[in-house]
């Protein structure tokens, strides 16, 4: 038989996905793969109710139905400061998942290089490599996840094709500072490159940390294609509704990749969604306030119960340190967690280029009746995990 395509030889199936599957194994809770356990607000399940009886069951325009894109383009012209084209300068992708991968097709030749700061969401990797190109791993420094400007550079002098920048970033929760995303935009225009944006926690963001749109910097819309989602932000993770924002010339090239990957969006999610795009900003602050309240009561009982973790500034999830208990193997211990203690996380060394083998990652978007109850099964912790117990697992 022939032989099989080598793209995928140096990474696995998706971990997050998997420990999805280990938590219903073991009937934990599971706070791994971050999707809500409660409804979307109730005016966009109101109307998707009245879309099942409305005419929206076939194919919408390849690039997004025209109300959704008009809803989309007035809501984000507010937030970046400028006035977006609903037709020329918006592609309507199936979940901010294909928003990265067209994003990455669009702008990468095979050979190319793409810069990612490490820990990064997983798909980044996986979306260069299978765009043909080599990714150039540049650390975040805990416990604030900063980078060394000097490190940056070095990255940027590869001359690279593209930064993948996730702000408010999945699994660290880091913030980039305005100083911050001035230096990479500084090195973006010296060494003339591409910045790829992962925004879908933009509205999840604590005080007294700022989320800035990059392309809103100066001189950087030109060079930023901007990916997001309604996932998170109306906690609709299932219905697949991503985009992308970018400069026409770069959209009509990322218009094509995405029609010949989806085809489109499903149309009668995109009709309910406009009700949501439509919102004003006291959806925003409620929801900023909801997640607040909910990352405080998590971190206060994690606290309590006296396990080190990080402190997110933006989106909802927490690193948690498991040295103490001695694994060789952070994913045995995910694994003994949802078997032994009845919680679900992610491994941490699917998020790190480096040698990470003693963080965790949960996630707080839940209710909170499920926080209290995966907080009540850590309690236990150390007595159905014993410290340092490497063996016989």
């Amino acid at each position: 038989m022939p032989e099989l395509s080598k793209r995928t030889n140096t990474f696995t199936d998706s971990v997050i996905r998997r420990m999805t599957r280990v938590s219903l194994q073991y009937d934990a809770v599971n706070l791994s793969q971050g999707f809500p356990d409660f409804e979307p607000p109730r005016e966009i399940l109101e109307r998707l109710s009245q879309v099942t009886h409305e005419d929206f069951h076939q194919y919408s325009i390849t690039w997004g139905a025209q109300n959704f894109r008009e809803a989309l383009a007035e809501k984000q012209s507010r937030l970046l400061g400028r006035k977006i084209d609903p037709n020329g300068e918006i592609v309507v992708t199936c979940g901010s998942t294909e928003a990265m991968m067209a994003a990455m097709m669009t702008v990468a030749n095979p050979g190319d290089k793409v810069i990612v700061f490490s820990p990064f969401y997983e798909n980044y990797g996986a979306d260069t490599i299978l765009s043909g190109a080599d990714p150039i791993y540049v650390p975040l420094y805990p416990p604030k996840f900063n980078f060394n400007p000097d490190e940056l550079e070095a990255a940027f002098k590869q001359k690279p094709k593209a930064l993948i920048l996730c702000n408010p970033s999945n699994p660290c929760g880091k913030v980039f500072t305005y100083d911050e995303l001035k230096l990479i935009a500084n090195f973006a225009e010296r060494y003339d490159t591409f910045v790829i944006t992962d925004e879908v926690y933009e509205h999840i963001v604590y005080e007294p940390h700022k989320h800035v749109y990059f392309s809103s910097l100066p001189g950087m819309w030109e060079r930023t294609i901007s990916c997001s989602s309604l996932s998170k932000t109306y906690s609709i993770t299932g219905w697949r509704l991503g985009y992308i924002i970018a400069p026409a010339h770069v959209i009509d090239v990322a218009k094509k990749v995405h029609d010949f990957l989806t085809v489109g969006a499903a149309a009668p999610l995109q009709e309910a969604a406009v009700v949501g795009l439509k919102f004003d900003d006291t959806y925003y602050r409620w929801l900023q306030d909801k997640y607040t309240k909910k990352r405080d009561l998590f971190l206060k009982g994690l606290d309590d119960i006296g396990i080190s973790h990080t402190v997110p500034e933006g989106a909802y999830y927490i690193l948690l340190d498991i040295s103490e208990f001695g694994f060789d193997s952070d994913l045995e211990f995910c694994e003994v967690l949802a078997r032994d203690v009845g919680v679900g996380a992610v491994p941490g060394s699917s998020f790190f280029r480096e040698n990470v083998n003693h963080l965790i990652r949960f996630h707080f978007a839940k209710k909170d009746e499920t926080l209290y109850e995966a907080l009540n099964r850590l309690q236990d912790l150390r007595k159905k995990i014993p410290v340092c117990n490497l063996k016989g697992r």
